[in-house]
């Protein structure tokens, strides 16, 4: 029996195929056997095929993810390239600029220094020919009625101003050089300052309408250090000797609070001409009683008394004359101090 036939063509139905009992009995146990084992190993066999198809949807979604970020870093990174190539550009540029610009800037450097140069020649060589031409008094007069003195009194007080400020530590405890023309500019301003104050008139004019250049000759003594620049000091301290002449000028000059202690300070320089015009602007506050009630009990301190003293053994004839005549007036004043004081 083939199929679901026989041989001769007769249904299976109609045929019978005898099969011993044992046989019948393996197959049946057999039949169950495939049953119950079949189902475990197909199960085990789809799950682990499921879990490879999964592993390899998830494995093939990684990559594709993946080659995607790949691609946006590519875009990334070429966009970075982009950038860096145009900063790059723009860095050369700018290097190029500035390395123009600083050509240039040394060109303007030294043309300014050229024009500086120039205006301080020029400057110099105009304030000596005003500093000749103010030693005559009749000039001064012709200044004072040509009412021009205001704006170079004006200039004058910035210019000296701006000369010391700008003197860096190192210059200002060496001595100038004469052949600076800045040096001989401020000079001869201070010289024609000084030629100024020394005409009666003259004098009266800065006392009364030039304050700010004599509280510009105050500060700038005080800030020029020891030893720097002692002619441009001898002129600044014949300037305000002058002026303390006129009552008007001593009483506003006294009123100052660093007068005192500039004079005073001026007494130790190395240089006798500043020793002497220091101790002639001292002999002036202290012969006028007024100024004494001003400036109080400094004028009669033993350490100014004691400065004068060392001055009077001074090899100098003029500075020792000066510093026993002006210890002669300290030693007065004390005197005169300690009568009024008694009398009280």
């Amino acid at each position: 029996m083939l199929g679901g036939k026989s041989i001769n063509g007769t249904d299976a139905k109609d045929c019978f195929v005898r099969v011993r009992k044992r046989e019948l009995d393996k197959l049946t146990t057999e039949v169950m056997q495939l049953r119950e084992f079949l189902p475990r190993v197909l199960n085990g066999e789809l799950l682990e095929m499921l879990n490879k198809a999964k592993a390899a949807q998830t494995m093939s979604a990684m990559k594709e993810q993946m080659a995607q970020e790949q691609e946006r870093l590519r875009q990334d990174c070429a966009h970075l390239q982009c950038r860096l190539e145009a900063s790059q550009a723009e860095c050369q540029k700018e290097r190029e600029e500035k390395l123009l610009l600083r050509e240039q800037l040394w060109q303007s450097g030294a043309e300014l220094q050229q024009q500086a140069d120039f205006c301080s020649g020029l400057g110099s060589a105009t304030c000596s020919l005003l500093w000749s031409c103010s030693a005559r008094e009749d000039t001064i007069m012709v200044w004072l009625a040509d009412w021009k003195l205001q704006s170079f009194v004006v200039v004058a007080a910035q210019t000296l101003e701006s000369f010391v400020r700008s003197l860096d530590e190192d210059v200002k405890v060496q001595t100038e050089d004469p052949n600076s023309q800045e040096h001989k500019f401020v000079l001869a301003l201070a010289g024609t300052i000084t030629n100024i104050a020394a005409v009666t008139n003259g004098r009266d004019y800065l006392a009364t309408s030039a304050h700010v250049l004599l509280d510009t000759l105050i500060r700038m003594l005080e800030l020029m250090k020891p030893g720097a620049f002692p002619k441009l000091k001898v002129l600044m301290l014949m300037a305000l000797y002058n002026v303390s002449i006129s009552v008007k000028g001593l009483k506003y000059m006294i009123k100052s609070p660093g007068l005192l202690s500039v004079t005073w300070n001026l007494l130790e320089e190395r240089d006798w001409e500043v020793c002497l015009h220091s101790l002639r602007l001292l002999q002036s506050l202290v012969l006028e009683d007024e100024a004494v009630l001003l400036l109080g009990p400094a004028v009669v301190d033993p350490e100014l008394e004691e400065r004068v003293r060392r001055l009077s053994s001074s090899a100098q004839p003029g500075l020792r004359a000066a510093a026993e005549q002006t210890l002669e007036d300290l030693r007065a004043l004390q005197k005169s101090q300690g009568s009024k004081a008694s009398k009280h």
